[in-house]
């Protein structure tokens, strides 16, 4: 019997690959609304961040998330994202 390959994704504020599960999804859909994928299903551009604080900030301070995802990342995506982070 063959074992599932994990797959692994990128974090865009460390930039260290993790399990895809064990980050948070953010997406540009098709029609440039931005969303927290909470599934990881959603079709888009995605782009991840791992559930550290830390790590948010760091893609927040420096753009790694909007350049990403090729657009502006609105506030309100910012404080659902940090809302998901902590809790």
């Amino acid at each position: 019997m063959k074992t599932k390959k994990t797959p692994m994704r990128m974090c865009s504020g460390c930039r260290e690959s993790f399990p895809k599960n064990q980050l948070i999804r953010v997406v540009r859909k098709p029609d440039n609304t931005i969303v927290v994928d909470k599934t990881g299903k959603v079709s888009g551009r995605g782009a991840y961040v791992c559930k550290n604080e830390e790590c948010f900030r760091k893609s927040v301070k420096t753009k790694a998330l909007s350049r990403a995802l090729d657009v502006t990342v609105d506030d309100s995506i910012l404080l659902a994202l940090e809302k998901e982070i902590n809790g």
